[in-house]
């Protein structure tokens, strides 16, 4: 399970990759064995070239020096992690790895703010990182980066209805499968309660996520329509 710095930090690095019009997506798996990225930008740019940009999240220093392959195969890669965490580990980064330095915003301004942020925090560049020749072929990362892509559509789509992903014969099945374990005196091991709560919850989280997008999207929306009437 992701804790709630990493999901704020996700949020954040998503809406700085869109600031920066590249597209990005989370947990890509690499090819050739490569690891699985954490978040992968690609960007289209002026000359006709494309760019990938890799991104490795971490918010504790075990976390930092765990045996995970690092899939730094982008032409520019990042650590993105909480001030304290950098402070700690600032030595052990390569020279060619850029750093992103995670900062939420804080509590009391934000009680004063006028309009809330579309982000939890921001986002500072404490290391720019150096460019290399992608790692692997970028044919295989288009498509990868594509299906992940498509799998987070999918999910998206699948959680925001709910019950309506289950057919009724499904749905039937699975609560079959659970009334021998009903329990009315046992709230807490009654597994029908705690499937309908847990599928009502991932409907709730999905449509967060998507209102969260759209505030995102309208925050941009009137940037623009500022920096025009200016």
């Amino acid at each position: 399970m992701k804790t709630k710095l990493t999901l704020a930090m996700e949020h954040t690095l998503y809406a700085y990759c869109r600031e920066a019009g590249a597209t990005a997506v989370e947990e890509v798996t690499m090819p050739d064995d490569q690891g699985i990225v954490d978040t992968l930008s690609y960007q289209a740019l002026a000359d006709g070239t494309i760019e990938w940009r890799c991104y490795e999240l971490k918010v504790t220093k075990s976390d930092f020096h765990s045996h995970a392959k690092l899939s730094f195969i982008g032409h520019y890669n990042y650590f993105v992690l909480p001030l304290k965490l950098y402070q700690e580990v600032a030595d052990e980064i390569p020279a060619k790895i850029g750093v992103l330095l995670y900062r939420p915003f804080d509590p009391q301004l934000l009680a004063t703010a006028t309009e809330p942020p579309a982000t939890p925090g921001y986002l500072t560049v404490a290391r720019p990182p150096r460019h290399q020749d992608l790692q692997v072929p970028a044919n295989e990362l288009l498509t990868r980066f594509i299906a992940s892509q498509a799998r987070e559509v999918f999910k998206a789509k699948q959680m925001a209805t709910g019950l309506k992903q289950y057919s009724t014969e499904r749905l039937y099945e699975e609560l079959k499968k659970r009334h021998l374990h009903y329990d009315v005196y046992d709230p807490d091991h009654n597994f029908y309660d705690r499937f309908m709560a847990d599928t009502q919850a991932t409907a709730v989280t999905a449509l967060q996520s998507e209102v969260d997008a759209l505030a995102l999207e309208n925050h941009d929306l009137l940037q623009r329509l500022r920096e025009a009437s200016s």
